[in-house]
């Protein structure tokens, strides 16, 4: 019988390699990970992400749980939110990743209501009814199973809680040109340049493009359980933030 396949980038690829694949590419681009994202957003993505923060509505004393946190941008800003009384979780699949949010935040003297956990977003290792916030930035498009994921991601959630998620999505059909062509010929010379792999930002931008549509992982959100969701765009659509509630 036939592996079943899924997409990696633009390729097909047995589902069951999916994770090695991606893993792979964040191994290689962690350390210039950050430098990266400032240069290809040109400062940017660090406006898209405070905007999400406003969104999340974070109140001191909840638990958040960061999915797909990377090198802790989003943890930094939340975990002074939450205060003392509160806790955020920065979770990644890839220990590299973790690695480098762990030491970033410990760097900047964030430690206290933060703890970390390597973890695949399909098969989130806590109790049900664990958080009132799960945010996940830039993170979605690389699970292998993203219905599987929110379906986790809505068991860990206590009831009343959010969901919210950062991601590439479709620009308005007015930026289509210009975005493909920085995406396909000026990104992956970054990658080579910068971080010495062009492959894999041209994953990034494969990725993006294989990524549902705002319309479609809005139903995805709905078919997981979720109640009142909506969604956002910034930058045109080039982004948006997806919400929803667990009742």
């Amino acid at each position: 019988m036939p592996d079943k396949m899924t997409h990696f980038g633009f390729r097909d690829v047995p589902v069951d390699d999916k994770a090695s694949h991606v893993r792979a590419v964040f191994d290689s681009v962690a350390e210039r990970y950050d430098l990266m994202n400032d240069l290809m957003s040109f400062g940017i993505h660090r406006l898209w992400k405070r905007y999400a923060i406003n969104m999340a509505g974070i109140r001191p004393g909840q638990a958040i749980l960061d999915l797909a946190g990377g090198t802790g941008d989003l943890a930094r800003l939340m975990a002074p939110l939450t205060g003392p009384d509160g806790h955020v979780v920065l979770s990644d699949i890839n220990a590299a990743m973790l690695n480098k949010g762990r030491g970033t935040l410990l760097d900047r003297g964030i430690s206290g209501n933060v703890s970390f956990a390597q973890a695949d977003a399909e098969q989130l290792p806590f109790p049900d009814n664990s958080f009132d916030l799960v945010t996940i930035a830039f993170g979605l498009r690389n699970v292998t199973d993203k219905q599987t994921a929110l379906h986790a991601i809505q068991r860990v959630l206590r009831p009343g809680g959010r969901l919210l998620i950062l991601e590439f999505s479709r620009p308005a059909p007015l930026l289509k040109p210009a975005y493909d062509l920085y995406s396909f010929s000026i990104l992956p010379r970054l990658g080579r340049l910068i971080a010495r792999d062009a492959d894999s930002y041209r994953y990034l931008a494969e990725s993006i493009r294989m990524h549902p549509d705002q319309q479609t992982l809005l139903a995805m959100l709905e078919q997981a359980g979720f109640e009142q969701c909506d969604w956002h765009n910034l930058s045109g659509g080039i982004v948006a933030i997806h919400r929803g509630y667990k009742f």
